[in-house]
């Protein structure tokens, strides 16, 4: 078989934890996103447009969500005979099973995939992210530059630098150091977890740091600072593109604010850097004679009585009649009864809120917004208060 010049493995097993209700009951990067979107669809159609067809996704956390989801990976271009996607759940041992116990060692169990498609680069991923980037640019600067390693950067305002891995670099972009979450960040070059390695150097230094009985088996604690130690080739590839880490509530809500407006942050209607996604046909939205749009988005099947200002809304969900939802996200599948007043929501998938009920008030704002997780039914006449989780 022809060698691949460059393999994807997309780190997709993270519970997410502080999305609490949102990842209750599915991983973090088939969370919903953007009305008819999951968070994982990024990464894919990524490498779908950078020309990376053979992408490995290692799953952990809820695993049969993603399984059904990417399927074949047909909607992103990657059902192929050669390549294409693979899910990759931990390695089913002899003696069984054992979770991944970090990034690296995530990888480590599947350098049997890395090795079947004997690639000359590796591009590692993480499924938390969103945003819209040509790899194949990364890719032809860590190829000029002889690399065994390229870390994508992203500068962040200062008072964040601590949430991230931190680098500075000379002028040519080698890497001069790394630390991950330093207290006090010495630049506000954040790594975006972004990672391109030469194959070989890659399975090498997995291998050593699995034999260390002392590591974390972590890029970011232990495989990057190794390789720096060594004095590796290192290179940053600066990225000056939209990006956004998920990981909160409120940054999820934000990035989905993001996309409206007549001139939104991120723009998903560039249809030269599509992202893709696998949605069911359902028929077109109905609205009703009493409706009102305003600054939102909404796509197939829904049932529209009521206003919507400033949201957005997801595949199969009904508003009321006498409704008003205001800066709120609804995911698919829910259905928000008559009267409703819901001000900074986050409805997860197939919610029920009964007729009347009160869904944050007029002192919620972007810190205080409202949590409901899959499945909940929200009883006639209820008041959920400001910042209340409802799992």
């Amino acid at each position: 078989m022809k060698k691949k010049k460059c393999v994807a493995m997309l780190l997709a097993g993270g519970q997410g934890t502080r999305l609490y209700a949102l990842t209750s009951r599915a991983p973090k990067p088939a969370v919903s996103f953007g009305a008819k979107y999951r968070i994982i669809d990024f990464p894919l159609s990524n490498c779908t447009n950078s020309g990376i067809d053979t992408v490995g996704v290692l799953t952990q956390y809820q695993p049969l969500i993603l399984n059904e989801y990417i399927g074949t990976g047909e909607p992103w271009d990657l059902d192929r005979t050669y390549g294409g996607a693979h899910v990759l759940p931990p390695y089913q041992a002899k003696h069984g099973g054992e979770w991944y116990k970090g990034t690296a060692n995530a990888i480590f169990q599947n350098i049997h995939f890395l090795n079947e498609y004997d690639s000359e680069h590796v591009i590692i991923l993480s499924g938390d992210h969103i945003y819209k980037m040509d790899y194949s640019d990364m890719l032809r600067e860590h190829i000029e530059n002889n690399a065994d390693c390229t870390i994508s950067v992203i500068d962040v305002p200062a008072e964040e630098a601590s949430r991230f891995g931190i680098m500075d670099y000379d002028k040519d972009k080698r890497i001069i150091s790394f630390e991950e979450k330093p207290k006090q960040p010495k630049s506000n070059h954040a790594s975006m977890g972004i990672y391109i390695f030469k194959k070989d150097v890659l399975v090498s230094e997995l291998i050593a740091d699995e034999a260390n009985p002392k590591s974390e088996n972590d890029f970011g604690k232990n495989i990057i600072p190794a390789m720096l130690n060594a004095k590796k080739r290192m290179f940053a590839y600066q990225f000056k593109g939209y990006w956004k880490d998920v990981g909160t509530v409120t940054s999820l809500w934000e990035a989905n604010m993001d996309l409206l407006g007549e001139h939104p942050v991120l723009s998903l209607n560039d249809m030269g850097n599509k992202i893709y996604s696998r949605n069911e046909p359902l028929p077109p939205t109905f609205f009703g004679k009493n409706s009102e749009i305003d600054n939102s988005i909404l796509t197939t099947g829904c049932e529209i009585y009521g206003k919507v200002v400033n949201s957005v809304i997801g595949e199969g969900v009904t508003v009321g009649e006498g409704t008003v939802i205001e800066n709120s996200v609804i995911m698919n599948n829910s259905k928000i009864g008559k009267n409703v007043k819901m001000r900074y929501g986050m409805i997860d998938e197939c919610v029920e809120i009964g007729d009347k009920a009160e869904i944050g008030n007029e002192n919620s704002d972007r810190n205080s917004i409202v949590l409901i997780g899959r499945g909940n039914k929200i009883a006639k006449g209820a008041k959920v208060a400001p910042g209340e989780i409802v799992d």
